[in-house]
């Protein structure tokens, strides 16, 4: 008899979602032990998603704010609020992410982060102390000055004028003004899902690597570069820290740099950041198995995704876990990583338009977990 099973699957993506996927297993799972407690955990890895994943799991409420764009028009963007008002949860995307403008409105020399720090200045100002940050998907390499600037924090050139908006003004600022800082921040807590390792500056830095997908050409590429180094060396004067080598500062055009420089905040990777913030170790503890999952179980999945780090969570209580996926690649070396075993959902030959529509997804999630639950149940008779 299974007595508990905890359910942690990211997203098939562009099928399902982390509840839909949970649901579906649970389904599965009670056909064949009914009286089994299903805990039912929504995950992401920290990019899209997580507010999601984090709002649904611990029952928090979404909030919609108008704020302005990476060009600094409109936009309606959301973000969670969670532990009775207390912590934010926030998908820099939502507001100054590349899905917001045209292919040719790419631009990272004017591209800015201040509709993110609208979203925290909104969240601060509704009582929240506690920030869960997602910054993947940026169409930025302001280096979170934009943000900050939303913030009440001031950049200024060496006439002590002040200066605008996008990774231009990076090689120009000479001073930081924090005079006007929302006092707010001085109670509260960053931590940042950042799943990148790349320094501020450099060859392997936030321009270099990021920008051209961004809109930059060679010549913005060295300019933007040029700025971040220059601003690093601002903010050693300023405060004494250290950013340009630091790991994931290069994150999102540099935000993950502005968000530890002015803010300290901790740099972490998103799964780490999801199942923290859903007390998955103590979900967990008392679990017989834990079953876990993606749209593709694959070399990547290996690297970092959410199901190893679901997988490393319930490792530490010696609970094993099963992951499922609507294809799966490299299975031997997925279950030398750990993995009890894997699973594709896909019974046979089917085109990848077919498997993905939800209601085939749902139902190959379901027959599958009830099969593996009839194994279970079976070698519990033997």
């Amino acid at each position: 008899m299974m007595r508990k099973i905890v359910v942690a699957a990211d997203s098939f993506k562009g099928s399902l979602n982390s509840a839909e996927v949970a649901r579906s297993v649970e389904a599965g799972i009670k056909s064949v032990f009914p009286g089994c407690r299903v805990e039912k955990v929504y995950i992401a890895d920290g990019g899209e998603g997580s507010v999601e994943a984090l709002v649904e799991t611990l029952h928090g409420q979404y909030v919609t704010v108008r704020v302005n764009d990476p060009l600094m028009r409109p936009v309606d963007a959301r973000y969670g609020v969670i532990d009775d008002g207390k912590t934010a949860v926030i998908e820099m995307a939502a507001a100054s992410g590349l899905t917001l403008l045209t292919p040719e409105e790419r631009n990272p020399m004017k591209t800015t982060t201040y509709g993110t720090g609208e979203l925290i200045a909104h969240a601060l100002r509704s009582g929240c102390r506690r920030f869960l940050v997602c910054i993947g998907g940026s169409a930025t390499n302001d280096a979170g000055t934009g943000m900050l600037h939303a913030l009440g924090f001031r950049f200024e050139d060496g006439q002590g004028a002040e200066l605008g908006q996008g990774g231009e003004i990076l090689g120009r600022i000479e001073k930081v003004d924090v005079s006007g800082v929302m006092p707010e921040l001085a109670t509260s807590e960053f931590i940042i899902a950042c799943d990148v390792t790349n320094p501020f500056s450099g060859t392997d830095g936030a321009a270099h690597i990021f920008a051209p997908q961004k809109g930059a050409d060679p010549d913005m590429v060295k300019e933007l570069d040029a700025g971040l180094k220059h601003f690093a060396g601002v903010v050693e004067r300023h405060n004494g820290k250290r950013i340009d080598s630091l790991p994931g500062a290069g994150a999102a055009g540099g935000l993950g740099g502005g968000f530890s420089a002015f803010l300290g905040a901790e740099l972490v990777s998103g799964i780490r950041m999801v199942l923290d913030a859903v007390g998955f170790g103590g979900l967990v503890k008392d679990a017989d198995l834990v079953i876990t999952g993606e749209g593709k179980l694959d070399a990547q999945t290996a690297m970092g995704k959410a199901p190893r780090g679901v997988l490393y969570a319930a490792s530490k209580h010696g609970v094993p876990v099963v992951a499922i996926g609507g294809a799966v690649e490299n299975a031997e070396e997925l279950i030398r990583q750990g993995f009890a075993a894997v699973f594709p959902i896909t019974p046979g030959p089917i085109s990848l338009e077919t498997a993905m529509l939800p209601e085939v997804a749902t139902d190959n999630i379901r027959r599958t977990v009830t099969q593996i639950m009839n194994v279970i149940k079976s070698c519990k008779t033997i």
